[in-house]
């Protein structure tokens, strides 16, 4: 019943939203109630099989992960974006949006319907369509969020024709059941075009341009949730989906892991060419994502608890890193490397925090990055040797470019310009957001 009763209190904190303020700081505090109730879930060791509402629902370790990331980065995201309330610029408007956005990605965690699994997937994408045009930054928003969806819709079109053909072979649309299908016999041709939409959610590099202009053109709760749980409703399909593909072993997966592992290495190298430091963080998201894609692609029990950690681990830090991003911005008025500068001794709360999430996304210890991230290194290594190379160079990047962005952004003088930053309730605030977040990470760890 655990799945009634949070959609029950769903439905009851949407109504309450249209109260304006009242309705604001309500959702924040149930969304956290949630994250409480699914880690209470999650540890009575539920199963695959354990669902309810007759199998509407499918309720195991994979799916609680993904609705406590989804119930806690939306709460953090909500937090954030306090400038909206304040200012009174459509905070009913975009509490809905964001609220919408939510239940949409935690009916898709949940789901056991391959249909309704496609409906909410793409759904997901109009809330996020209005809350980029709606309250995103630059004049450009509408040319990017329709970028994004124009990538994200037109790779899901064979996605939808692979279930209508999974429904009328099976007679059945449970994902469950799926594996009575023989998808062996139907070729490589299938497997293509039922994980592509999923390649392009993630995304795998070479897909990834809807990504970099979505981020730089969000508001701060956008990109938060973009990067945080948005990201993870592909690899979380390609999880549910790759189990029933036989094609472990062969050259043409060996082909797709190598492009996406390559892939993961040239975003990482131009994450330490980026003057933009939003762009910078974008691009750090598809070299660590790249690592989850072939970790779940690698056929092995390892390489999928590796892929999942470091789903969530992810979940964690970029939407920290997004957060200290927009309040550099708030008070440089700019995301150039080359004027945000001097923030040392200066901008105590920001500077700090900045530390401590560049760190993470290094996947410094102790921290969940660097666990999951070592279980997928021996994971891929045991596949083949020869990423130990890639994997060595792709590590060595990451520490570059997060530490390039810390060390850049504290040298020199404070400029004069900067507007002030003696705000302690932005430091409060800053304490709440990054340090649920670092508790988040570094929790795990010692859970491991």
């Amino acid at each position: 019943m655990i799945f009634s009763s949070l959609f029950l209190v769903s439905f009851v904190f949407w109504l309450i939203g249209v109260g304006g303020k009242l309705g604001w700081w309500v959702s924040v505090w149930i969304s956290s109630l949630i994250t409480e109730v699914m880690i209470c879930v999650a540890y009575t060791s539920v199963g695959v099989s354990s669902c309810s509402y007759g199998g509407v629902f499918n309720c195991d370790e994979l799916s609680c992960a993904m609705i406590w990331l989804s119930a806690l980065v939306y709460s953090l995201s909500l937090l954030s974006s306090n400038k909206v309330l304040s200012e009174s610029n459509g905070e009913v408007s975009f509490l809905i949006c964001l609220l919408v956005l939510m239940m949409a990605l935690m009916v898709s965690f949940s789901i056991n319907s391959l249909l309704m699994f496609y409906v909410f997937f793409e759904f997901s994408l109009i809330p996020t369509f209005l809350i980029i045009c709606g309250w995103g930054y630059q004049p450009e928003r509408l040319r990017a969020s329709k970028f994004m969806v124009l990538y994200t819709v037109g790779a899901s079109l064979p996605l939808l024709m692979f279930i209508l053909c999974v429904i009328y072979a099976v007679g059945s649309v449970e994902i469950s059941l799926l594996n009575l299908w023989n998808v062996e016999a139907s070729g490589f041709f299938v497997f293509t075009i039922a994980i592509l939409a999923f390649l392009v959610k993630v995304p795998m590099y070479g897909l990834h341009m809807w990504l970099p202009k979505a981020h730089v053109e969000a508001p701060v709760a956008g990109s938060m949730m973009l990067a945080g749980v948005l990201l993870k409703l592909g690899s979380y399909g390609l999880a549910r989906f790759m189990q029933f593909f036989k094609v472990s072993d062969t050259f043409f997966l060996a082909c797709v892991m190598c492009l996406c592992i390559f892939g993961g290495m040239v975003g990482s190298l131009i994450c330490c060419f980026q003057i933009d430091v939003k762009s910078l963080v974008a691009y750090s998201s598809v070299g660590h994502m790249s690592l989850v894609l072939c970790g779940l692609m690698s056929s092995s029990l390892l390489g999928f608890v590796g892929s999942c950690l470091l789903m969530v681990a992810h979940g964690l830090s970029s939407p920290g890193m997004f957060y200290l991003v927009s309040e550099m911005y708030k008070l440089f008025g700019s995301r150039s490397m080359f004027l945000v500068r001097g923030m040392t001794g200066n901008l105590m709360g920001v500077n700090v925090w900045l530390m401590f999430m560049c760190g993470f996304n290094a996947a410094a210890p102790p921290s969940l990055s660097i666990c999951s991230e070592v279980i997928l290194y021996i994971s891929l290594i045991s596949y083949s040797m020869l990423f130990s190379l890639v994997l060595g160079f792709m590590s060595f990047l990451s520490c570059l470019y997060s530490w390039s962005l810390y060390c850049s952004t504290q040298a020199g003088n404070y400029p004069s310009w900067v507007r002030s930053s003696s705000d302690f309730s932005s430091m409060y605030l800053q304490s709440i957001i990054c340090g649920s977040l670092s508790f988040g990470l570094v929790g795990l760890c010692f859970l491991m």
